[in-house]
């Protein structure tokens, strides 16, 4: 725990803020004694944990759900614009403790529990995380909607109700091994099914063309299956608790739910085959689309999710203006979440046509100025595109659709700017020619959208730059920035509650809503009795992760290490492999000389690989019998330790995030759009070891270069270096220590009896090409790293590096995110409830 002080400070003196929840230790007992009681049908002496977490839930969700009643009720009355943000992801993790911190009643929560005899930490460990998302792009939305309900902005986020999402991660001799996520199977308290919002999604079928009353030609979309989107709603309690907004999830399933007269003629099986391929759906995050099936299952997915929440804005739009369209781009803001929504565009155009009769002028009018999108990368792999003949079988009528917005496009707006120039034109379509024609959805999204933002300033100038040159041309007003930001109720104030209680007692109350207030803290940076208290705070963290990575792996390692610490998604431009080469040089080193000068060191991985890349997966195999080779050698004095934490998911990162001391963020320079991990650590005191690329630039900006690690080539010198021909070839022979590390994977030595068995890595880097130059940046990371251990032997410098990340990261709260959005994007108006 932080060391008792003995002075109290002006920021202490203040009287903290009055609170919306004033409950008693008494109330809280008895609202989750009653809870227990009458919820659960069970008593304090049979109770287990579980019971005492659902218990706790529903005390909880009492108070939330009022606050939802009067936001909903508020909203209605006062026919708010609202932001729906439509995402595929959703990374929630548990939300037990960050409610619990939302509506600033843990303190009491826990010691009402301690009286009851339950420790308020093994309470909520009982909560599975909510399994609706992978990586950056699902928590990141989790920080959204938590600032958008915090700063009181109507909204509603969209998503799945993914029965698995992604999937547990398990590890079989090394190996990643994928296992069903079962993290609702006994109930999740949180959600509420709301049946009366229910939606039907057509798929599949053929478009007649007929003529309508007035003899007006009419598009009628004939489907082939029907399935049915059912709603679930979580609350979002944002911090204070005054507004309570939701997210919205759907599930899918048959819209004929049981087949009877098939079961009672002997189809027991046929019977509910039509159920099971509609609850396909929402079965899992990704399904691996290595198959056509697969294809098709991610298409159906996305389109899924998009009629749906389209639908659900429409009926409760018309609920209050029935039929003046006119009103709509008024009341209603989409904001796209990468591409994966983006077929929500040519649906809400056939929702107005269609459905609603009106012209295309005015459809297409009124579409233009609802949707909004966020890029979050430049790789074109991950920028989608969907066949033709696919989108044709599955979504006929979207293709017609399609079809008109590009032709209009192309002969009105592009031929008006570039006349007769085709060249132009082939690169804007939305339509790619090739061998098999494809709809580009990034296109789509440019075209079809108000705004268009990245997520890092030079993100943002990049896209402009490279990936959308000519549209940034056509429309020079477009394309803008937002940089991206994390919430620090969750990633602070209920993941670190040391450090956020010494930060109040230094800043005083509001920073959770109030970043910068954190500034006040760099006058104390050369506090030699701060700097202690500080280094006390994160030691009690190390040690707390040192026994639950003891607990999970059977490792043991040393609190007196430095803890480093890279937890992302595991992907080649994130370049696990290279933190991976250095950790073997470290490692040969130490074998060469055991005197070898280096203060002993961690390194932390946590990340799952898509079921289908299976160099990721290789890279993971190679972490794990590389570790379990290094940590078992007696001969190098427990210097040098390697921990996978298996299955990565927020509740581990709300464990690992305060412990580290350095933050990996690697990836080559202009391939990460923003990243989030990085402001995570940064604000809970760690270093970032970072190249000049997405948001790392930002945070060396704020926090100056002294107190972060900075190496590598930059976006310029990458594309100087790609544009001479770059061969991985020279590094290799070039460098004694690079080739005899690469060597080494070759051999048998970590994996025995099996030589070869880590050689797809070394492919990759050689025989590959090294597409994200990890060997032109080994030299320059390898030295970084030198650097970083000599800072981390000044212990003086080293704590008053980490106060500075931790001051100086007011810019990256998601709640200046959305104030961004808001103001330049949505606008977007507040709404006192």
């Amino acid at each position: 725990m932080a060391t008792k002080k003995t002075t109290t400070s002006k920021a202490t003196a203040a009287a903290a803020p009055a609170k919306l929840f004033d409950l008693s230790v008494e109330e809280l007992k008895s609202s989750i004694v009653k809870h227990l009681h009458s919820t659960l049908g069970t008593d304090e002496n049979k109770a287990n944990k579980r019971a005492w977490w659902n218990a706790t839930c529903a005390a909880t969700k009492e108070l939330a759900f009022e606050r939802l009643r009067q936001t909903q009720k508020t909203h209605y009355t006062q026919d708010t614009r609202a932001i729906h943000y439509l995402s595929l992801e959703f990374l929630m993790g548990r939300l037990l403790s960050n409610n619990l911190h939302n509506l600033e009643v843990f303190e009491p929560a826990a010691q009402a529990l301690k009286e009851l005899g339950m420790d308020i930490n093994d309470v909520c460990d009982e909560e599975p995380d909510m399994a609706l998302g992978n990586g950056g792009l699902g928590r990141l939305a989790a920080c959204f909607i938590d600032s958008l309900a915090t700063l009181g902005y109507p909204a509603i986020g969209y998503g799945i109700h993914y029965e698995h999402g992604l999937f547990r991660q398990e590890f079989q001799d090394g190996r990643q091994i994928e296992r069903p996520d079962e993290w609702r199977e006994y109930g999740n308290p949180w959600e509420i099914c709301r049946p009366e919002s229910t939606q039907d999604v057509p798929l599949f079928g053929y478009v007649e063309t007929v003529f309508d009353e007035a003899g007006a030609l009419r598009k009628k979309w004939h489907p082939g299956r029907v399935i049915k989107g059912v709603p679930w709603d979580v609350p979002v309690v944002g911090f204070g608790g005054k507004t309570v907004n939701i997210l919205r999830l759907w599930e899918s399933r048959a819209s004929d739910f049981f087949n009877w007269d098939v079961f009672n003629a002997g189809g027991y099986v046929d019977a509910q085959v039509e159920n099971a391929e509609a609850e396909a759906v929402s079965k899992v995050l990704y399904p691996n689309d290595e198959t056509e099936a697969g294809k098709a299952l991610r298409l159906i997915q996305q389109y899924f999710f998009c009629a749906c929440s389209l639908k659900d804005i429409i009926r409760r739009f018309r609920r209050v203006h029935n039929g003046n369209w006119a009103k709509f781009p008024e009341q209603v803001v989409i904001q796209l979440n990468d591409t994966h929504p983006t077929v929500a565009i040519p649906e809400l155009m056939r929702l107005l046509i269609d459905e609603y009769q009106l012209n295309w002028d005015d459809a297409w009018g009124i579409s233009r100025r609802v949707f909004n999108y966020t890029n979050h990368t430049l790789l074109p792999e991950a920028l989608e595109k969907w066949a033709v003949h696919l989108f044709e079988r599955v979504l006929p009528r979207h293709l017609e659709i399609i079809y008109e917005i590009n032709r209009r496009f192309l002969n009105d707006e592009v031929e008006a700017k570039w006349p007769g120039n085709d060249e132009i034109k082939r690169k804007l379509s939305i339509i790619e020619e090739g061998n098999v024609r494809q709809v580009r959805m990034g296109n789509l999204c440019v075209v079809g959208s108000s705004k268009v933002n990245g997520v890092a300033q030079i993100h943002s100038d990049l896209v402009k730059r490279d990936l959308f040159p000519e549209f940034d041309q056509l429309w020079p007003t477009k394309i803008l920035n937002v940089t991206n930001g994390i919430t620090p109720r969750r990633w602070l104030k209920a993941c670190n509650p040391r450090l956020a209680a010494a930060l109040t007692e230094k800043v005083g109350y509001g920073w959770e809503t109030n970043l910068d207030k954190l500034r006040d803290l760099a006058q104390y940076a050369d506090d030699a009795e701060f700097q202690q208290e500080y280094m006390a705070i994160k030691r009690a963290n190390k040690e707390d992760l040192a026994k639950l990575v003891k607990e999970l792996t059977g490792i043991d390692i040393s609190a007196d290490a430095i803890f480093d610490v890279q937890i992302k998604r595991l992907h080649e431009y994130k370049r696990q492999h290279l933190n991976l080469l250095h950790i073997l040089a470290l490692y040969r080193r130490l074998l060469e000389n055991p005197n070898y000068d280096m203060h002993p060191r961690v390194f932390f991985f946590g990340a799952k690989a898509a079921p289908g890349y299976k160099l990721a997966k290789d890279i993971i195999y190679a972490i794990n019998k590389i570790a379990e080779r290094i940590n078992n050698d007696p001969r190098i004095k427990g210097k040098l330790k390697v921990v996978f934490m298996p299955n990565y998911r927020v509740t581990l990162a709300e464990r690992i995030i305060p412990a580290a001391d350095i933050s990996e963020q690697i990836s080559t320079a202009g391939k990460e759009a923003s990243g989030t991990g990085n402001m995570k650590m940064a604000l809970n005191g760690a270093l970032t070891m970072g190249t000049l690329d997405g948001a790392n630039i930002e945070i060396a900006e704020e926090v100056g270069d002294d107190n972060c690690v900075i190496f590598g080539l930059t976006v310029e010198q990458v594309e100087a270096i790609q544009a001479k021909g770059y061969n991985s070839w020279d590094y290799y022979y070039g460098n004694a220590e690079l080739k005899a590390i690469l060597d080494w994977l070759d051999t048998d030595f970590f994996t025995p009896g099996k030589p070869g068995e880590l050689s797809a890595i070394k492919r990759s880097l050689l025989e590959g090409g090294d597409p994200y130059l990890v060997l032109a940046d080994f030299d320059a990371y390898s030295e970084a790293h030198k650097r970083a251990d000599a800072k981390y032997r000044d212990s003086k410098g080293w704590a008053r590096s980490m106060i500075i990340n931790t001051a100086c990261m007011g810019k990256f709260n998601s709640d200046r995110s959305i104030e961004d959005y808001a103001r330049d994007i949505w606008y977007l108006t507040k709404c006192d409830v």
